[in-house]
């Protein structure tokens, strides 16, 4: 467990990977000694964010900066803003949106299928039967219509705290209390799952105490089908430590599921009062950027970001917010300043990205028997070997790949 002091060699030793790719002539013999020049086109990781306010279609400076440093976007599926009146949902925009970004290259989530806050106030009206139909054809049809375009869903969001939910009064809640928890997230992975059957579905909640680990037994010991864990972690209180991110990743990964950072920020201003126990209970008028709170912030995004990628079960590690312009909670989380400038954690997790956790162009020759040995982060790379590029994928673990060579003919 990678802890306290967490560094670039941690996060190297594993991650990187080892290729072995064998180069093959035309008959299908060895081609020793061959030279290929490969290049990194692509992080497997999911270094994300969220993506509610791009114009990928045609890029402003906020998104180019945004493409710039992300690989995956989470999108916004709240239900009371996606559908405010029964039949009249967003998909139109949301599709373009999730198209544009697409054709970047870009992989997508979508956040979430349900969740007791921002459930709609129309299913208020509805009997528990009625609620949970409309749960099971609002999922089938978000589900069905971006199939091919999202691939991964937070199939229902913050369960430890849903059937004891008393912020405000919603339908989801009140389900949960009259058909338990269980059969609650079972309806909205079910569903999900019978919509799309290729989509990954993700449990996700905030509260990493045991009790969310006892929601997850739960689910599995009844036979539920979850793919990866979601953890969050607003850290509006301050940066929670190597440790403790470390632990916490480490006991969640007992499970033997991947996991996701789902929902990570760290604010470059004062830090939220530790007294404060709902964070939507904290109120400011006002709450900027601070230079001092911004060079902090830079040092912990790499502190956070290498302890992260040092625990081997994590696949995906997602930042709240790319701008301070509509962050949560008015905070100054954003590695982008308001007036739309990047702050230096802005150029301290791209220095980390592309060029730290980045296979460079180089030329590399195969031994005396075949084979080239790339040594690299998991994803995709463009292979040369005289002729053309040819694309391959180091997957996580690395492992052994053929390759035909384009000019190498049969010996006579």
């Amino acid at each position: 467990m990678a802890a306290a002091g967490t560094s670039a060699a941690d996060v190297l030793r594993e991650r990187v990977e080892t290729l072995r790719l064998r180069v093959l002539d035309r008959s299908g013999a060895v081609v020793p000694g061959a030279t290929a020049r490969v290049e990194q086109t692509g992080h497997g990781f999911g270094f994300g964010c969220s993506a509610f306010e791009l114009r990928p279609e045609e890029p402003d400076a906020h998104t180019r900066l945004w493409l710039d440093l992300f690989n995956m976007a989470t999108l916004p599926f709240y239900w009371r803003w996606f559908e405010p009146s029964p039949g009249a949902p967003d998909t139109e925009r949301l599709r373009r949106l999730a198209e544009g970004l697409l054709g970047h290259g870009v992989r997508i989530k979508g956040h979430p299928l349900l969740w007791h806050t921002l459930a709609p106030t129309w299913l208020l009206e509805r009997t528990d039967e009625e609620v949970e139909e409309a749960v099971s054809a609002r999922i089938t049809r978000e589900v069905g219509d971006f199939r091919g375009l999202v691939e991964q869903w937070d199939a229902i969001n913050e369960t430890v705290i849903l059937p004891v939910f008393e912020a405000e009064e919603n339908a989801v809640t009140r389900l949960a209390r009259a058909r338990g928890r269980r059969d609650v997230i079972r309806l909205a992975f079910d569903t999900a799952r019978a919509a799309d059957p290729s989509a990954r579905l993700v449990l996700n909640d905030f509260d990493l105490t045991p009790a969310f680990e006892d929601v997850i037994e739960e689910c599995l010991e009844g036979g539920l089908e979850i793919d990866a864990i979601g953890l969050q972690t607003h850290m509006h209180k301050g940066y929670r430590g190597e440790e403790q991110i470390a632990e916490v990743i480490e006991r969640f990964s007992r499970f033997g599921l991947p996991i996701q950072l789902t929902e990570t920020t760290l604010l470059s201003g004062d830090l939220m009062p530790a007294h404060v126990v709902d964070l939507n209970d904290h109120v400011v008028d006002t709450w900027p950027s601070t230079p001092e709170g911004e060079e902090r912030q830079a040092q912990e995004i790499v502190r956070h970001y290498r302890t992260v990628l040092a625990q081997p079960a994590v696949e995906s590690l997602t930042y709240w917010g790319l701008g301070d312009a509509g962050a949560w909670l008015g905070a100054p989380a954003g590695l982008v300043r308001a007036d739309g400038t990047p702050k230096p954690a802005y150029a301290a997790l791209r220095e980390l990205i592309a060029e730290e956790w980045w296979f460079h162009d180089r030329t590399v020759q195969a031994d005396g028997d075949g084979v080239l040995e790339i040594r690299g982060f998991a994803g995709t790379y463009r292979v040369d070997l005289g002729d053309g590029p040819v694309e391959i994928t180091i997957p996580r673990g690395g492992g052994d790949h053929q390759l035909r060579h384009p000019q190498q003919a049969p010996a006579s």
